[in-house]
């Protein structure tokens, strides 16, 4: 069968209109300048933000790859509400949702990797230095999925979006590349803060800040409910975090506790067929039977890094317990239903050397333990039955070293080196098919190389090649069969190898005036050794897949009230490069996307009015249905525009916003299936109003 025609981007009026401000001129600013590479179109913090590659330094920003840095102050002009995920909206060439099904993990796209629903599981995600990615869940989300629901605004500091595997730093789920978020520290006024959204959303936050002597205390605690645009949906969210700081010596020490509960109760998701034809209500639930989930989540955090200099020591430890419960209907009397009771355990140790200012050695070590239990069972009649996909009780060891050095071979010119070296040593106990139990042990190598070459003070060129991996799930090497009772005969172990990339990158600066910035970048990823289900159930690391592309942004100050910004991703290949038959080929990613804003800042009265405008669109996104599903259609095109205005006097701040979706049955996420596209629909428009008053 031939696909259908490809359908062109067309962009509505309002974003068209947000695009001709970037191309507009510049203008002279009177606050501090903007720099590259910034995600804020404020620019009040650019001293946080600066983003020099050839400096000679650890942090992210001294990477030769594409970087975008998020500050807490920017994230206080985002629409953030139920979703954490929302503090990616502006990072260009992102998609990252979590859609109204409960707190299912929080989907994160970049590069043309984590398709469908994979939860971010090709990104590497760290908080405090502790990845976030889980491995082997049985909750309805893969392998490698992030949950970051245990995450409020009001604890972040910042996060740094690292594109494509170039930092050594990071370990499994390092495809794509690598998100760090860094929670809040020091001086931080204590405040509190109700508002009220759309669809019963009603948060109660409070943020006490205080100084000890010398140690500085920060309590997070937040409280949030909300119903859903579907009838049956609602979710409760229960957050406390609480991080002590101090300085000893040549080290600065901190030392935090987290807690996170919820319950949930999903709709589920709805064929796009039945609901363009009018025969299925967009508020109704997925086979009139809806889903439910639960979590909780408990960590001990303690961190050191060098107070006065990069140079020294830096270290990690940590414990979490980490509990989970999914149940996705599959008929009108059944659930599969996942779940997680996980251990976490484990550390990183680095040294940084610096020599002078001509080159610089970081070295290092970190483990990790998971242990625990991780199930799918088919419930019936909201009871469980004997029949399982699996049941594996994990014992997963992971340890690694890294190095990483820069060399500058002249004032302008950097090189960076690293290699990660990582073992994995498995205890796989398989309830199911006892047969399939297993003791796994590979490893694997990944090198990195670049280079950034400052041709003049306003253009930066940088390059590099790397290497990345995913580690194999627990159920791709100790097979589980078909669905089941408990101890059942026979089970195959698979011989399956770490997936690696190998990526290429290409990119620029530039800076033509202190108020106009413009950074873009070109990318090949090559995905090699694809761990691939076979027709009957097995797994081979025997596929391929490749993924091309490339981003541009810029930001423009036009004067000291008005900036803007806007970003344009293209991913011209996304593809199998050897699919099985009766499968497609293409992957499910968005071809086109695009994120457009504008911020005003204006003293008003006695105090400050600060206005957000951001448009976001997604275009061409494949997906094939039909039996054998190779019948290639399009997704609608998603436009989401945000709203929100905030007023800042003396010790009170209000704040209104709204969301617009007006596509109908379009989503930024969805799932292709034999029978057609499956949504979770959304509303088209949304409302909220907040207070805050800080103490």
């Amino acid at each position: 069968m031939n696909a259908p025609p490809t359908p062109r981007l067309r962009l509505p009026s309002s974003l068209a209109f947000v695009a001709g401000l970037t191309c507009a001129g510049t203008a002279a600013a009177q606050d501090p300048v903007q720099t590259l590479g910034e995600i804020s179109v404020t620019a009040s913090d650019d001293a946080e933000r600066q983003i020099r590659r050839t400096r000679l330094t650890n942090d992210s920003t001294g990477l030769p790859s594409g970087l975008s840095v998020i500050t807490s102050e920017e994230i206080g002009t985002l629409n953030v509400g139920r979703d954490i995920s929302n503090v990616f909206r502006r990072v260009p060439g992102v998609v990252a949702n979590n859609i109204d099904q409960g707190d299912t993990g929080n989907g994160f796209r970049m590069r043309g990797f984590a398709t469908q629903g994979t939860h971010g599981a090709d990104t590497a995600v760290y908080v405090d230095g502790v990845p976030q990615n889980m491995p082997s869940s049985q909750a309805g989300a893969g392998h490698g999925p992030a949950f970051l629901e245990w995450i409020t605004p009001d604890m972040i500091g910042r996060i740094d979006v690292i594109k494509g595997p170039i930092s050594a730093l990071y370990g499994d789920q390092n495809r794509a590349g690598a998100v760090r978020v860094d929670t809040r520290t020091g001086p931080v006024p204590s405040s509190v803060g109700l508002s009220l959204e759309s669809y019963g959303g009603r948060r109660a936050s409070l943020v006490l800040g205080n100084a000890f002597a010398s140690v500085q205390s920060l309590l997070v605690a937040d409280s949030y409910r909300t119903d859903s645009y579907r009838f049956a949906g609602r979710t409760e969210r229960d957050n406390l975090f609480w991080k002590l700081s101090t300085r000893l010596g040549d080290g600065l020490y901190s030392l935090r506790v987290n807690h996170y509960r919820s319950d949930s109760v999903a709709a589920g998701y709805l064929l796009l067929p039945d609901l363009q034809r009018g025969a299925v209500d967009p508020r109704a639930t997925q086979f009139n039977l809806p889903g439910f989930g639960s979590g909780q989540r408990t960590g001990l955090v303690f961190n050191r890094s060098p107070a006065t200099s990069e140079e020294g020591w830096s270290a990690s430890a940590y414990a979490e317990r980490f509990e989970r419960l999914r149940g996705i209907a599959s008929s009108h009397v059944q659930h599969t239903v996942g779940s997680d009771d996980r251990h976490f355990y484990g550390g990183r140790l680095a040294r940084n050397f610096v020599f002078a200012d001509r080159a610089s050695l970081i070295v290092g070590a970190e483990l990790r333990r998971d242990a625990g239990d991780a199930e799918r069972r088919i419930w019936r009649a909201w009871l469980p039955t004997a029949n399982y996909v699996n049941n594996q009780k994990l014992d997963l060891l992971t340890y690694g070293l890294f190095a990483q050095g820069q060399y500058k071979l002249a004032p302008n010119l950097k090189l960076l080196a690293g290699v990660r070296r990582d073992w994995f040593d498995y205890d796989i106990d398989n309830r199911k098919l006892p047969g399939a139990s297993t003791h796994y042990k590979d490893a694997v190598t990944t090198p990195k190389l670049g280079a950034v070459w400052s041709i003049t003070p306003a253009l930066d060129l940088f390059a590099n090649i790397a290497e990345g991996f995913r580690s194999p799930a627990a159920e791709q090497i100790s097979g589980s069969g078909a669905t089941g009772p408990l101890g059942a005969a026979g089970g195959t172990v698979y011989d399956v190898a770490p997936s690696k990339v190998k990526s290429r990158d290409l990119g620029f600066g530039f800076s033509p005036s202190p108020d106009w910035t413009t950074s873009g970048v070109v990318y090949h990823t090559l995905n090699q050794d694809e761990i691939v289900a076979q027709a009957d159930g097995s797994y081979k690391s025997v596929g391929e897949t490749t993924r091309k592309g490339y981003e541009i942004e810029t930001r423009l100050r036009l004067d000291a009230r008005w900036s803007v910004y806007g970003s344009y991703g293209r991913i011209v290949e996304a593809r199998v490069n050897n699919p099985l038959p009766n499968t497609g080929a293409r992957l499910s990613v968005p071809e086109h996307q695009l994120k457009l804003g504008a911020e005003y800042r204006q003293r008003l009265g006695a105090g400050r009015l600060t206005l957000n405008a951001d448009a976001y669109l997604t275009a061409n996104n494949p997906y094939y249905v039909g039996t054998p599903q190779t019948q290639l259609r399009m997704m609608p095109t998603y436009t989401r525009y945000d709203l929100k205005a905030t007023y800042d006097r003396e010790n009170v701040q209000f704040t209104l916003f709204a969301i617009f979706q007006p596509h109908r049955f379009a989503a930024d996420i969805a799932y292709g299936s034999a029978a057609g596209l499956l949504i979770s629909p959304q509303p088209r428009r949304q409302v909220g109003a907040s207070v805050r008053y800080f103490f």
